[in-house]
């Protein structure tokens, strides 16, 4: 794609072939916004499922895409870049490939968007509070358990050092466990949601973890958020460039893998829960319980309610089933 190609007006969405971002593609052509620059390896494997039917400029991959703002070829302004792209892998140790893809990246983006004005809203994690349930955005409660984790709160930690200074838009965004359409290429890193309802359809069953680290048989508990719910926020901050800032989203309630699993048992109106060993890998390396607390969120001015679990899980279900 040639210089004159990348001009004004132009929306970017890295990670747009992904769960989240090819959701947000899509929102934002049903919004009549089609000049958008979509960021994504493409051999990246939600290709070209995922995109299938968008409306976009361009499609670069992530290497082509950084070069552009590092010579100088991408030039400002643009609308806005919606930043989602990263290694989402919370099981990889590979730490120099997950700081130099997931930190080095977003700050070389970061440090574009400062200097060109450019709104930047991207993607962070609930991950970096570790074993911390409570989750307020304060470092007191940041705790990354792995690389990934990691690797996020770097990004949030550079972000939050700038935020007192600068005057472009600048938000991060800390989701929590989102589920919803367009995550199956994500193969094991997708939602138990996704993963129990194929469990049920293969083998009757859905496949829950043992009591452990102080909770009953599927008591671990998370904050589960439907990706229509995560839209919503990006294009609230997308229309309020006015605010800035680090932000947890998810529904403020704690829900069981349990109450998962029944959701998609009363759905399908079939299938049984089985309870499994936890891994000894993932010991010490996971989350037990999360709960996003929605202050900071309410406090900038998103006021929109977030959908309940069931009805999630059935709206989700229900655009899953034809795939099946």
């Amino acid at each position: 794609m040639d210089r004159e190609a990348l001009d004004t007006g132009l929306i970017v969405v890295t990670g747009g072939a992904g769960f989240i971002g090819s959701n947000l593609v899509r929102e934002l052509n049903r919004r009549g916004l089609e000049r958008l620059v979509v960021v994504d390896d493409p051999q990246h494997r939600g290709l070209p499922g995922n995109l299938a039917g968008c409306r976009m400029a361009a499609l670069l991959s992530p290497e082509a895409f950084r070069r552009q703002l590092l010579d100088g070829r991408l030039r400002a302004p643009l609308r806005a870049i919606f930043h989602l792209g990263a290694c989402t892998d919370t099981t990889l140790d590979d730490s120099r490939f997950m700081l130099r893809n997931n930190f080095e990246y977003s700050r070389d983006l970061l440090d574009w968007c400062v200097a060109e004005g450019v709104p930047l809203i991207y993607a962070s994690s609930a991950a970096v509070y570790g074993a911390h349930s409570g989750c307020p955005e304060d470092p007191r409660f940041e705790q990354p358990l792995n690389v990934y984790a990691e690797s996020k709160l770097r990004v949030d930690q550079v972000v939050r050092e700038r935020l007192a200074g600068e005057h472009s838009q600048i938000v991060g965004l800390r989701f929590f466990n989102v589920y919803g359409p367009g995550e199956g290429h994500k193969q094991a890193m997708a939602s138990v949601a996704y993963h129990f309802y194929q469990q049920i359809l293969g083998r009757g069953r859905a496949r829950l973890f043992d009591a452990c680290d102080g909770f009953e048989a599927g008591e671990h508990r998370r904050d589960f958020l439907h990706v229509d719910d995560a839209l919503r926020v990006m294009l609230w901050f997308f229309d309020h460039a006015e605010r800035s800032g680090v932000f947890n989203v998810g529904t403020g309630r704690s829900r069981s893998f349990n109450d998962v699993a029944r959701a998609v048992i009363a759905w399908l109106g079939r299938g049984d829960i089985e309870y499994v060993p936890f891994p000894e890998r993932l010991s010490g390396r996971y989350q037990a319980h999360t709960e996003a607390d929605l202050s900071a969120l309410r406090g900038a001015g998103y006021t929109q309610p977030f959908m309940a679990l069931e009805d999630g899980v059935a709206a989700y279900l229900r655009r899953l089933e034809p795939q099946a």
